[in-house]
């Protein structure tokens, strides 16, 4: 074999070698763990700022000013300028889209950006207005279901209003709230530029320039009329209180929960930094299915029916207006020539319409109600036309037919189509009108009294209330 000593050469040669070699091996692994380390480090970076600049977006979508809101306005933000108002609270996936959580509630998805920016789309129509804030309650409710959808679309504030959607729900009704939200964004509606959810009234109604107030408690087994009165009382209390705090100050009000007439008078009495007559209760329904009666009974089509009233609450006290109606510009009475009917039948069919709908199809009247309150808008929105009206509950104070002030009574109307109205003060009262509109008038001066614990007031009882003339087939 080979001498010792050159073995003992070798074996230094190949440690020499196998040391050299380690080191190397060492140096690349060493440069390769730091060049991952580095990628992946980069990688983290750039998903933090994805996500960074995702909340921004979120945060800047409450940049418009309350003035630059109100309907009207030609002030415009700087171009492509973020501004914060909130801070995210939470940030997470919702089926595809994104859920912001901040201040001022949840925003969904594509609502989460502020299209206003530049390069986020194409240049907004010219023609479009400044966009409106609207707020829903009872946003997961039957109604709000059909109405939301009409007011995205531009059938209820117009085809160049853009708007703002604050959709209200409760702890319960908040996973439902979130289902229309989504469905609202898979509609891509244009119009519709941010949609806001909320459980708390204050985060709701935040600048808006609308507020519509749907959701109410129905009426359980055993309640009376009463106990109705003061549990939705307390409701829309909290909810004129809230409006007072933070709607625009012009904020228009209606009010479809029921008994609407009276939760109307509440919500304004503790609003008393909103015009009082900005608050209106839904009567429409009633006034679409009375022009619907008479011209079923006079075979002719509803659009040839013009000038049908409601006068006062909505409950089985209200009266439609026959008198002075018309049917292809004659008195109603001339064409239909059957007073007795007239009298006697029209205003139960018109009452009972709701208990009707139920009654075939199992459902109340969900189309309908969404459909007469976007009249109730659209009628303020443009102009009466000559020789008609509308109809809502509006505050009585200086009407002209004698009926008590301070209270939320429904009459004949009139628009110019700014968003105001007038009362038309030429209605023929004659003694059939008079008698049934004095017992709608009692019935209201009942419920103010037995509210008056949250309007401010003192002394009230609900000992009067003793009939329950809610309408059948409504809570």
């Amino acid at each position: 074999g080979p001498p010792r000593e050159l073995k003992t050469e070798e074996r230094r040669a190949a440690t020499t070698y196998f040391s050299s070699e380690a080191r190397r091996i060492d140096r690349e692994e060493r440069k390769k763990r730091k060049l991952k380390n580095k990628v992946m480090k980069t990688s983290t970076n750039m998903r933090a700022l994805s996500r960074r600049a995702a909340l921004r977006k979120g945060q800047a979508v409450r940049v418009a000013t309350t003035a630059r809101r109100n309907v009207g306005s030609q002030s415009q933000q700087p171009e492509g300028k973020l501004t914060r108002s909130t801070s995210s609270k939470n940030f997470r996936p919702n089926a595809g889209s994104l859920e912001f959580e901040t201040d001022n509630g949840s925003c969904y998805g594509s609502f989460c950006y502020n299209f206003e920016f530049e390069r986020t789309e194409e240049a907004l129509p010219s023609h479009w207005k400044p966009m409106i804030r609207v707020a829903v309650s009872g946003a997961a409710g039957q109604i709000s279901n059909h109405l939301l959808f009409q007011i995205a679309s531009g059938l209820t504030f117009g085809e160049d209003q853009p708007v703002a959607l604050h959709l209200l729900g409760s702890d319960r009704s908040k996973d439902a709230v979130q289902g229309v939200a989504m469905e609202l964004e898979d509609s891509c509606y244009p119009l519709l530029r941010e949609v806001w959810i909320s459980v708390e009234a204050e985060q709701a109604f935040r600048d808006v320039d609308w507020a519509i107030l749907i959701g109410a408690k129905p009426r359980g087994p055993g309640m009376e009329r009463a106990d109705l009165l003061d549990i939705n009382g307390q409701i829309f209390q909290m909810q004129g209180q809230a409006l007072n705090k933070v709607a625009n100050p012009d904020c228009k009000v209606v009010v479809v929960g029921n008994p609407c007439n009276t939760n109307a008078l509440i919500a304004m009495e503790n609003a008393p930094n909103l015009k009082r007559k900005n608050f209106h209760a839904l009567t429409r329904l009633d006034q679409n299915r009375a022009r619907s009666q008479l011209a079923v009974k006079s075979n002719c089509h509803y659009a040839s029916v013009k000038n049908v009233a409601i006068w006062g609450n909505h409950s089985t006290t209200q009266v439609p207006d026959f008198v002075n109606a018309t049917i292809l510009g004659e008195p109603a009475e001339k064409v239909i020539d059957d007073q007795d009917w007239l009298e006697e039948e029209f205003t139960p069919v018109v009452q009972t319409r709701g208990a009707a709908v139920i009654k075939k199809w199992g459902r109340s009247s969900g189309a309908s109600t969404a459909v007469s309150i976007t009249d109730h808008i659209r009628s303020l929105l443009k102009p009466t036309e000559e020789g008609d009206c509308f109809c809502m509950a509006v505050c009585t104070d200086g009407n002209p037919y004698g009926i008590e002030e301070g209270l939320i009574y429904s009459m004949p109307l009139k628009s110019k189509g700014d968003g105001d109205y007038e009362i038309i003060q030429d209605f023929e009262v004659n003694d059939y009108l008079r008698e049934k509109i004095v017992k709608s008038e009692e019935e209201l001066r009942n419920e103010k009294n037995c509210v008056m614990h949250l309007i401010g007031e003192e002394g009230g009882n609900c000992d009067l209330i003793q009939e329950d003339t809610m309408l059948p087939g409504e809570n």
